[in-house]
């Protein structure tokens, strides 16, 4: 694929772009060309200079997709979709996930809230009609009944992402990026497999219809609601795990 087709398909990025931006491009790209599991990605220098952005910046975003299991990097080879029928990353995910403690990742889970409440009530009173399909489409994702566990997890978390990053504020939006491996742990350890689609539809759109609304009041309970039953979870993981524990 030549660089001016490419870039017709990856529109290049402002100097002042994050990581986040660039990985929503190339998860893009990735729907837009129809890529399938397998397929090989354009090579880094090709999506750099496409995108204009550095290298370095590139790299960070492709090793978010892969830590959300979108992509696998082949080192000496490339980058490819990756296969959803091949199990072995979900595994591992979800070993990683459960060998971090419920003990610890309360203390992020409580630093979340805070976060996130604030974002909910600040989206709320700025939100845009393009917001507010954003956040409506992942949504809809988080519970689709076709979908692997671990997928559902990771469109979980990528619907609080969007509502952080929708906030305006841009340290908010880096805190959770810095944290997302923690959050998505957090988010394994208190979501029931199978997943329970209902509660869980009634948790999101509860969320999004108090955003949409414009009612910052309503948003920031719904939130907080949340992040209460996800904080009562963990302590109860946590007993659980004390319980477990020879004497």
């Amino acid at each position: 694929m030549s660089l001016k087709t490419l870039r017709k398909s990856m529109k290049p990025l402002p100097s002042h772009s994050r990581v986040e931006q660039v990985a929503e491009r190339v998860r893009d790209y990735i729907g837009t060309e129809k890529l399938q599991p397998g397929d090989r990605l354009p090579g880094e220098l090709a999506i750099a200079e496409a995108l204009q952005v550095s290298r370095p910046v590139l790299r960070e975003a492709i090793g978010r997709l892969e830590s959300l299991g979108l992509v696998h990097v082949r080192r000496g080879s490339g980058t490819y979709v990756a296969n959803r029928d091949h199990l072995g990353s979900c595994v591992d995910f979800l070993h990683t996930a459960l060998a971090i403690s419920p003990r610890d990742l309360l203390h992020y889970a409580e630093l979340r809230t805070i976060i996130e409440c604030f974002a909910a009530r600040k989206v709320a009173g700025q939100i845009t009609s393009e917001g507010m399909a954003e956040l409506s489409a992942l949504c809809d994702e988080i519970d689709r009944e076709d979908q692997e566990y671990v997928d559902a997890v990771r469109a979980d978390f990528r619907f609080h992402q969007k509502i952080v990053e929708l906030s305006g504020n841009v340290l908010m939006r880096n805190l959770i990026e810095v944290l997302h491996g923690y959050i998505l742990a957090g988010m394994v350890h208190t979501t029931p497999q199978p997943r329970n689609r209902p509660r869980s539809r009634a948790i999101h759109t509860a969320i999004l219809g108090a955003i949409c609304q414009g009612d910052p009041d309503a948003a920031e309970q719904a939130m907080k609601r949340h992040m209460d039953a996800v904080i009562e979870r963990l302590h109860a993981a946590e007993v659980k795990n004390e319980t477990r524990k020879p004497c």
